[in-house]
Formats: structure tokens, sequence, C-alpha cells
């Protein structure tokens, strides 16, 4: 089984950030393979089903973004699943908006809610894709920032960084993280 991780703050006030990009794209996985969230366990929404031939489960912690490893480490020891088969979705300051990243391992960088799953995991060695949301205006606090909406000019960079984001993870599932690197880092 691959436990797939989109990391964003629950409730309405933080949908659409810029810091739940990982929930959006674990909501496009689910619309496009009919998986349903519709189970809450293990801090998280969960949704059990197949992609790529592969039994996976989407995951949307509810810990807020900061606490997110209390979730994920929960399923990985229940589930007892192989630290390679987790793949966490999840924003980046540091890439350009719309634009995705993979890679097979690494540090948290500067985002927190990583941050916590490597700590409580204390494993860094697990697949993630990072989504472009650009760095923060220089006025304005890094906190603030990625809790802002979505620009009118953002929206379809991002849209369409879901959908990559996506088929991304849909190849690494059925071909490996070295091909999903091939093909979806440029």
């Amino acid at each position: 089984m691959h436990v797939i991780v989109g990391l964003g703050n629950p409730g309405d006030k933080y949908a659409y950030t810029k810091h739940n990009i990982g929930f959006m794209t674990v909501d496009y996985l689910a619309d496009q393979h009919n998986i349903k969230l519709n189970k809450v366990k293990h801090k998280a929404i969960l949704g059990e089903g197949t992609i790529a031939g592969q039994k996976v489960m989407l995951v949307k912690p509810q810990t807020f973004m900061n606490l997110s490893g209390q979730s994920v480490m929960d399923i990985m020891n229940f589930y007892k699943v192989p630290i390679q088969n987790l793949i966490v979705v999840y924003d980046d300051i540091d890439l350009a908006v719309g634009r995705i990243r993979i890679r097979p391992s690494g540090s948290s960088g500067t985002h927190n809610g990583m941050r916590n799953i490597i700590y409580l995991l204390n494993n860094q060695d697990f697949p993630r894709v990072r989504i472009g949301i650009g760095k923060q205006p220089a006025y304005m606090d890094l906190g603030d920032y990625v809790l802002t909406k979505f620009g009118e000019e953002e929206k379809p960079l991002m849209a369409e960084a879901v959908k990559n984001s996506a088929a991304a993870i849909e190849e690494i599932i059925k071909n490996g993280i070295n091909a999903g690197m091939n093909k979806y880092n440029k």
C-alpha cells in the first residue's frame, strides 16, 4: 500500500490558501480515481482505493500543519507501511509559483509540517512532491503569506501544478521515484 499525504490546515478558513495545496492535490487525486475521502481516523480524513493498480490511502491530516506528523506517524505505524511507500505533497516557497519538484528524500527546509513528520518518523527517506507557491513579498510575514489565497494570475498556474503533481504521484506509484523525477522535474 502507498500512503499519499497532502499537507494543509483543516477548516473552511484555510481552504484554497497557499498552505493547503497538498489538500487540493489529494482532493484532485480522489476525484480522478473515484476514491471517497470519507473516513476519520488517525487524526485525518482518509480514503482508500486504487491508483495505477496499487492500493493507496489518501490522507489529509486534521491536526493543523505544524503537527501533521502525529497523523502520519499513527498511519505508518498502524498499517506497517514501508517508509518508501509514503508520498507527501506540500507547498514550497523556494519554488516559483506552479513549479513542482520531486525528491526521494531530504530535509524539511522551511516547512514546519514536513519538519514535524520527519521528526516524529525519525526518518527523512521518503518521496515528496513539492509545489511552488513563490516567496513572500518583503513586507509580509511568512506565516501570513502561506495563509493567503491564490491571486487571479496564480490560479491557472496552481490548477496546472495540482494536475502535474497528481500525475507525478501516479508515475511514482506505477514506475518508481526515479521515473517520476525524470518525467516531472524540469
